[in-house]
């Protein structure tokens, strides 16, 4: 039942979040850019393990991992002004930002060793 409870909550805040956009996208820019994702996983984490420290360890990793999801939103509006078919541009600001998440994981790699 929580599971499904989680996927009925995740749902409505996206699509929410898409048809404000239609009408006011800074407001809908506002939502979006809230770590409601992150937010609602950790009152999840918390609920089902009872564990601050686990709360906390997420916290910290989801900090650290905002970081190569920036390089998406550079990308992909630069590419858009540049005439950039939107899926194109899409498609790249995508792999740019794997590329961006590659090299997060292996740096991890290095410092935790």
């Amino acid at each position: 039942m929580q599971i499904f409870i989680k996927i009925i909550l995740t749902s409505l805040i996206v699509v929410s979040i898409s048809e404000i956009a239609k009408r006011v996208s800074w407001f809908a820019a506002i939502l979006a850019s809230l770590p409601l994702t992150s937010i609602m996983a950790m009152i999840w984490l918390y609920i089902e393990t009872g564990s601050s420290q686990k709360v906390v360890e997420l916290s910290n990793d989801i900090f650290w991992a905002v970081l190569p999801s920036l390089l998406f939103f550079i990308v992909f509006p630069l590419l858009i002004k540049r005439g950039f078919h939107f899926s194109l541009a899409l498609l790249f600001s995508i792999l740019i930002m794997f590329i961006g998440y590659t090299g997060y994981m292996l740096s991890l790699n290095v410092f935790k060793s």
